[in-house]
């Protein structure tokens, strides 16, 4: 057997072995340095989806509460109801022009309200008072504007627990909530 009189030197027959003196480690290095620094400087770009959202068990609710605490639009397509799909499309960026794809005439005036609160379009709170139901039109005063003194005419106490929540009390609100998906959906918005 002979022995190779430069270790520095390929042998012939074996794969060339860079020297140790080269920059590939580092360049790789820093290539992911800048990826990762891109990713956390890039406005929209990462999105921190609410913990809580894993807590609800429909699983239509469930992307919808994705979607709308950080997921984005893309979490809309896991939605089978066609309704929820529109409004959950209208609120992560599609716009007030989604609502018009829901059928339930109530259901579309609150979508309109919120996108156009999340817009602060000014004209938010008006959409409210074509909603017939007379807790949900609360609901939609209070989250679009009118504030905390709204939810007191809520009947429904999971809703009013809702409302008072969103509306500054906080996610301790949450917690008179009986209601476990609806419980978890409102830890995940007001815990933003």
């Amino acid at each position: 057997m002979m022995l190779h009189e430069n270790p520095m030197q390929p042998m012939p027959g074996l794969p060339t072995v860079l020297p140790p003196t080269s920059d590939l480690p580092t360049f790789f290095l820093r290539g992911l340095l800048l990826l990762v620094l891109a990713m956390m400087l890039a406005p929209g770009s990462v999105h921190a989806q609410s913990s809580q959202c894993g807590f609800i068990t429909d699983p239509d609710r469930q992307a919808y509460c994705r979607a709308t605490n950080g997921g984005g639009a893309s979490q809309c397509g896991f939605i089978r109801n066609p309704d929820l799909q529109a409004r959950c499309r209208a609120e992560t960026g599609g716009g007030s022009s989604q609502c018009g794809f829901i059928r339930d005439p109530d259901r579309q005036a609150e979508c309109r309200a919120s996108v156009g609160n999340q817009s602060s379009s000014g004209s938010s709170s008006s959409q409210c008072g074509f909603i017939h139901d007379p807790d949900r039109q609360a609901y939609c005063r209070a989250t679009t504007g009118g504030g905390a003194s709204q939810c007191g005419f809520i009947r429904e106490p999971d809703l009013q627990a809702m409302c008072r929540a969103q509306t500054g009390s906080g996610a301790s609100q949450c917690g008179f909530i009986r209601n476990p998906d609806m419980q978890a959906a409102c830890r995940a918005q007001t815990g933003k």
